[in-house]
């Protein structure tokens, strides 16, 4: 449809027409690729895949609608040679030549895998890391890495922006039964897809928490409080308390209008 505007401006004798201005593009023009929900201004920060990511500079956050796919990464049983023993499937972490999430002999992805001892949380499965790591333990040490099993966190890609980093805080709430989880980003993931938790974060928001064949397709929201964290591995209890700290429940609701 076209706003058809007739616009007459006299100056000096000259007369502008303006005739059939589109309406979309009217309005790309005048928001400049801003939404307004309630009063905070929505603005475009970029697309990763089909989601559209927004930035509110008046509450310090970026803003995502998406899904919740499942990650395993950092639980001491995430990964076995045996798949039917293990949380998610092996070939998640990589193949022979190229383990992405595994702990290997020589510290690199052509390495071979190393197996938890009796020393370890899970003897037999292999140590799977994260991103996000606790550099006061070993490599090796499966206590290193963030546990998807008892921490809630969201994954995004590993250059998402500068102001939101590996150890900060966000805010993830599912629209269809309103839960909602502090959680902490702890890992990273392709650089075209956003939407990914760990098990404990899924089982928070009343989601599905199965690696395997779990997760929601849609309707979860992402508030990502810029600056937020410490750039370490926190505690869920810690999570919370630094979350809260940043995001008062006035400033939920805002954002959620």
């Amino acid at each position: 449809m076209y706003i058809c505007t007739i616009l007459f401006l006299r100056f000096n004798g000259l007369k502008l027409n303006f005739v059939k201005i589109k309406i979309l593009a009217f309005l790309f023009i005048l928001s400049a690729h801003t939404v307004l929900s309630g009063q905070s201004v929505k603005t475009i920060y970029k697309t990763i895949g089909d989601k559209t990511v927004y930035s509110i500079e008046s509450k310090n956050v970026f803003m995502v609608t998406s899904g919740l796919m499942i990650d395993a990464d950092g639980s001491p049983k995430a990964y076995h040679q045996d798949n039917s023993k293990a949380l998610d499937y092996l070939a998640n972490a990589g193949k022979p030549g190229n383990w992405w999430a595994l702990v290997t002999d020589n510290q690199k992805s052509n390495g071979n895998p190393i197996i938890q001892t009796a020393n370890d949380p899970a003897p037999g499965y292999y140590i799977s890391t994260t991103s996000l790591q606790d550099n006061t333990k070993k490599a090796d040490d499966p206590n290193r890495y963030v546990n998807s099993e008892t921490v809630p966190y969201i994954v995004l890609p590993s250059k998402f922006s500068n102001d939101f980093k590996l150890g900060d805080i966000a805010l993830v709430i599912n629209k269809k039964n309103n839960k909602k989880c502090f959680a902490i980003f702890a890992d990273t993931g392709p650089a075209n897809k956003i939407g990914e938790g760990s098990v404990c974060l899924a089982e928070q928001l009343g989601v599905a928490g199965n690696p395997k064949k779990g997760g929601t397709n849609a309707d979860i929201v992402y508030i990502l409080i810029k600056n937020s964290g410490k750039k370490k591995v926190l505690t869920k209890e810690e999570i919370e308390e630094t979350g809260k700290s940043k995001l008062t429940d006035e400033d939920i609701i805002e954002l959620l209008k």
